[in-house]
C-alpha cells in the first residue's frame, strides 16, 4: 500500500500535500477565535468563514483549464507561494493589531480561489508520478490523511499557539508551512514539461477547452451517471449532517456539544478505516457497480441519526457511515486518474469539484425547512434511503455492469523506478481504456461526493 512513497518525485509532492492541509487546518482555527477576539458575533464568522466557498466556486472551473494548458508542478509553486503570503501577511497585520472583519473576508476568499486552482493541478499531476496499479492506494491513504491533517493536526496546533500567544502566531506559523510545500514540489524532476499533453501547446480559448470538459462528461455514460448521482448524493446528504445532526443529538439523545464532536470524530475514524481497507486491497474487478452499491447502500446509517434516542447508537452510526462512505471515495479517485484522458484530467476533475460544491449551500439552506415540515426523523431516513434508488437507476441506465467488464482495470506492476515517476507504455493515451470515447478536438465524461466528507 505505501509503495508509492518508495518514489522520489511522489514522496515530495506528498510533503506538499501534507504542508498545505495542515496550513488549512491551522487557518480554520486561528481566523474563527481572531474574528471572535475582534467582537464578531456568530453571523461575523459565518460570513467570513463562507469566503472560502465563494473563492472555490469562483475559480474551480478555471483551475481545471489552467492546469490542462501549463504545467501542474509549475500552478502548485505558485499556489502554495500565494498561500504563505496570504495566510503570513494576515498572521502579521494580527501581531501589529492592523487587521479588520472585512480583511479577514478578502483573505479568506482569496484562500478559496487558490484551493480552486490547487485541487485540478494536483490531481492531473498525481497519476505522472506513480504507475496506474499505485493510484488506488494512493488515493487510499491520502483520503485518510486529508482529515487526519486538516481536521485533527493542524486545528490542535493552532490551539496550542492560541494558548500559548494568539492567533497571530498561529497563523505566522500556519504561513511558513506553504513555503515548505513550495520547496518541495519545485524539487520534482519530470522528465518533460509537464504539460499533460502535447496538444496543451495548441491551447484554444480558455472557453472553449472548459467546453471541451463538460462535453467529455457528457458523451462518457458511466462518468456523467456518477456525475448526477453524485450531485443528488450531495444535496440529500450535506444539510442533513452539516444542519440537523445538532438538534438530532440535543432533542432525541439529549446530549450536548461534546457528544456531537463524539459523533463527527467516529465519523472521521471511520473515513480513515475505510479509506485504507480499500487502499489495501486490489481494485474490485466490478469497480463501477462495487462504487455505487457502496455509496447507494452507504447512507443508510443516517436514519439512526433520525431514530435513536441514545448517543452511543449515533457514534456507532457515524463511524459505519464513514466507512462506507470514504471507501468508494478511494475507488472514484482512482477511476478518474486511469479512465480520463490525461490531458482532460484536470478540467473533469475540477467539474467533479465544482458539482459537489454547487449543491451543499442548497442542501444546507433546504434541511432546515424541510425537517420543519416533515418532521427530524422523516427528513434523516428519507436521507438514508432514497440514494438506493438513485444508485440502481444510476448503474442500470449507464450500463456500469456491461462497462465495467470491457475496461477492466487490472493491477499495473510497471518496471518503472520506483525512486522517479511512472512511464507510460509507448502509444498509450494515460487514463483511456480500451474503448472509451476518442479524444477529438470537440469530445465529450462527473462530480463527485467526495467533498461530502
Amino acid at each position: 500500500m505505501l509503495r508509492p512513497l518508495l518514489r522520489r518525485n511522489y514522496r515530495l509532492l506528498f510533503v506538499t500535500l501534507l504542508c498545505a492541509l495542515v496550513a488549512d487546518g491551522m487557518w480554520m482555527i486561528a481566523m474563527v477565535w481572531q474574528v471572535i477576539r475582534m467582537g464578531g458575533s456568530p453571523t461575523s464568522v459565518s460570513v467570513v468563514s463562507g469566503g472560502a466557498a465563494a473563492g472555490l466556486l469562483v475559480s474551480t472551473l478555471a483551475g481545471g483549464v489552467l492546469a490542462d494548458r501549463l504545467p501542474q508542478q509549475r500552478i502548485l509553486f505558485v499556489l502554495e507561494v500565494l498561500n504563505a503570503v496570504v495566510i503570513g501577511g494576515v498572521g502579521a497585520l494580527v501581531l501589529l493589531d492592523a487587521v479588520t472583519v472585512p480583511m479577514m473576508l478578502g483573505a479568506t476568499f482569496a484562500l478559496g480561489l487558490v484551493s480552486g486552482f490547487y485541487f485540478p493541478a494536483y490531481s492531473a499531476l498525481v497519476p505522472r508520478l506513480v504507475s496506474p496499479g499505485e493510484l488506488l492506494a494512493v488515493n487510499g491513504y491520502e483520503s485518510a490523511v486529508r482529515p487526519a491533517a486538516s481536521m485533527a493536526l493542524g486545528p490542535a496546533v493552532a490551539g496550542w499557539l492560541i494558548a500559548l500567544h494568539s492567533p497571530g502566531l498561529a497563523l505566522v506559523i500556519a504561513g511558513c508551512l506553504p513555503l515548505v510545500g513550495a520547496v518541495s514540489v519545485a524539487r520534482i524532476r519530470l522528465d518533460d514539461d509537464g504539460a499533460a499533453d502535447s496538444g496543451a501547446e495548441e491551447a484554444g480559448h480558455p472557453l472553449r477547452e472548459l467546453w471541451e470538459g463538460v462535453q467529455y462528461v457528457r458523451r462518457t455514460p458511466w462518468l456523467l451517471a456518477t456525475l448526477l448521482f453524485a450531485s443528488l448524493l450531495v444535496l440529500l446528504v450535506t444539510g442533513p449532517l452539516d444542519v440537523l445532526l445538532p438538534f438530532a443529538i440535543k432533542d432525541r439523545a439529549g446530549g450536548g456539544p461534546s457528544d456531537h464532536s463524539m459523533v463527527l470524530a467516529a465519523y472521521g475514524f471511520g473515513g480513515v478505516a475505510g479509506a485504507l481497507f480499500m487502499a489495501s486491497r486490489k481494485m474490485p474487478r466490478r469497480y463501477l457497480t462495487v462504487m455505487m452499491a457502496l455509496w447507494g447502500l452507504g447512507e443508510l446509517p443516517l436514519a439512526a441519526f433520525g431514530l435513536a434516542t441514545n448517543v452511543l447508537v449515533m457514534v456507532a452510526a457515524g463511524f459505519v457511515l464513514g466507512v462506507i462512505f470514504e471507501a468508494p471515495v478511494v475507488i472514484w479517485g482512482t477511476l478518474l486518474q486511469r479512465r480520463v484522458p490525461r490531458r482532460l484530467l484536470g478540467r473533469v476533475s475540477s467539474l467533479d469539484f465544482f458539482v459537489s460544491l454547487v449543491f451543499m449551500p442548497l442542501s444546507l439552506a433546504l434541511a432546515g425547512p424541510v425537517s420543519h415540515a416533515i418532521g427530524l426523523t422523516a427528513t434523516f431516513v428519507l436521507a438514508a434511503v432514497l440514494p438506493i434508488p438513485l444508485a440502481a437507476v444510476a448503474i442500470l441506465a449507464a450500463r456500469m455492469p456491461r462497462d465495467e467488464l470491457e475496461h477492466p482495470l487490472p493491477e499495473d506492476e510497471a518496471g518503472d523506478d520506483p525512486a522517479g515517476g511512472a512511464e507510460d507504455e509507448p502509444g498509450d493515451e494515460p487514463g483511456a481504456g480500451p474503448g472509451d470515447a476518442p479524444v477529438t478536438p470537440t469530445v465529450n465524461a462527473p462530480a463527485s461526493p467526495r467533498t461530502v466528507g
